[in-house]
């Protein structure tokens, strides 16, 4: 397979396929490791917390927010990058098993959906803060916190180019 295909097979597009992919995986007896995030412009942080999140299993789907959501969450001039730009840039890494979009909030429904084993958050939340963490706790998972990694974030990015 190229190394293209790889990538783009990476990302699903619809929830009966992702759901088909977790069944499978789960019936394999697979650890499914589960984060959620903007991912607007990947940086230090971001690629340290999804490579530690893949440590807790053996497959990690990554959910992107739309960028209708984005917008909502981070005002009108965000996201910076698209949501097929941000797939795609999740889909490359080597750690992630699977990219998805969410339009909604939070991942809420998307989280009681997937059920996954492990649900993994950066260290700016704590376990309160978390959305799905109950529910996952509730079903037998964990919840884990990766420390936040100081100095990256996507919003002093942008403070630092508006500078120039």
């Amino acid at each position: 397979m190229q190394k293209l295909d790889w990538i783009k097979n990476k990302i699903l597009r619809d929830e009966d396929s992702l759901l088909r992919h977790i069944n499978m995986w789960k019936a394999a007896g697979k650890k499914i490791v589960f984060t959620n995030g903007c991912f607007d412009i990947l940086h230090h942080g971001h690629l340290d917390l999804l490579a530690r999140a893949a440590d807790f299993g053996n497959i990690l789907i990554v959910a992107l927010n739309t960028d209708a959501s984005v917008k909502k969450l981070k005002g009108e001039e965000r996201p910076v990058n698209h949501e097929e730009d941000r797939m795609f840039q999740i889909a490359s890494l080597l750690c992630v098993d699977v990219v998805c979009l969410f339009d909604e909030d939070t991942p809420e429904q998307l989280i009681q959906k997937i059920t996954p084993d492990v649900l993994v958050k950066g260290g700016d939340y704590n376990i309160n803060t978390i959305v799905g963490a109950n529910h996952v706790m509730n079903n037998g998972g964990k919840v884990e916190i990766v420390p936040f990694v100081q100095g990256y974030s996507t919003t002093g990015l942008i403070a630092n180019i508006k500078k120039l």
